[in-house]
């Protein structure tokens, strides 16, 4: 694992430009799926809190906010385009498709072209907006948050033809491996992947250094998801020397993972908000980053054990 030798703690963490784009954001985003009601279906129990988490996000300088259109479903983004329509200038909302929601709340996996097609267009529509600024493929897991194997080929070139149209302007992956990456760059230019990675699930290290030379933002989702009992100790004892939160050290070890690295914590309450914020101000001695990169290895060796 390579990791860069200065960190940069600018406002939010730094800024990062997806690739082959003028899309500059602050690394610490914002992301909108809690916004959603109890089990993101529905609408929210006070919906006048969701627009004010929003609208204090884009007050404190986050300039990157992650959402889909099947949360809710559609009820996130009619809550963002009723908190921050007219967009303020330089906001990159960054969107995703590849699955609907059943009436039983569940959540249905479908790549077909029909239904990227009408999310496109419900995501333009609930977000009024003209073009999508980065649309997402959702890939699909066999099991758990992990990827799947299996071509991304048919889903890429849907979005790619939206991209052609001027109803797309930059596409990423979502729940992807590096060869399905590769695919889809044989198609058209991948600005962002978003999988699951956190400071004890380390299954893409190698992916995201190599991600790191090709310039392609990673954006981890579960940044606290999956812990075990020894890791949480572990992730406790840190934030309490530190006199932060588990959430904020977890966050700001991702901050100094690599300088690819955005993040999107979410969150329904404004106060949960600035503590998320309030991570990126937070540096890590090395000593302490040790500790930490130490989680994943030694979680592994007590479960052989």
């Amino acid at each position: 694992m390579t990791r860069p030798a200065t960190y940069d703690r600018t406002e939010l963490g730094g800024t990062f430009t997806f690739p082959g784009t003028s899309k500059t954001v602050h690394r610490m985003g914002y992301g909108a799926m809690q916004l959603a009601g109890p089990g993101v279906f529905g609408p929210p129990r006070d919906p006048d809190a969701a627009v004010a988490v929003l609208r204090e996000a884009v007050a404190a300088g986050v300039n990157h906010i992650d959402t889909s259109d099947f949360y809710g479903p559609h009820v996130t983004n009619q809550i963002i385009k009723k908190a921050l329509h007219p967009y303020p200038t330089g906001l990159v909302i960054v969107t995703k498709v590849g699955a609907r929601r059943g009436n039983d709340k569940s959540w249905i996996h479908d790549a077909s072209p029909k239904n990227l097609f009408d999310s496109v267009h419900d995501n333009l529509r609930n977000l009024a907006l003209d073009a999508l600024d980065v649309v997402n493929f959702r890939a699909w897991g066999d099991e758990g948050h992990g990827p799947g194997e299996g071509s991304v080929a048919e889903p890429v070139a849907v979005l790619a033809k939206l991209k052609k149209q001027g109803l797309i302007r930059h596409i990423g992956l979502s729940n992807v491996t590096p060869t399905q990456l590769a695919e889809a760059q044989s198609l058209i230019d991948v600005v962002c992947i978003q999988n699951f990675y956190n400071v004890a699930h380390r299954d893409d290290d190698a992916f995201i250094d190599d991600l790191a030379r090709q310039d392609i933002a990673y954006v981890p989702f579960f940044p606290l998801g999956g812990f075990n009992p020894l890791q949480c100790g572990a992730l406790e004892s840190v934030a309490a020397s530190l006199r932060a939160t588990p959430m904020q050290v977890a966050l700001a070890w991702l901050l100094q993972r690599s300088p690819n690295i955005l993040l999107i914590p979410g969150t329904s309450s404004v106060q949960h908000l600035r503590e998320n914020l309030a991570a990126a101000e937070l540096s890590l001695p090395a000593e302490m980053l040790d500790r930490l990169d130490a989680l994943a290895a030694e979680s592994e060796g007590t479960q052989k054990g």
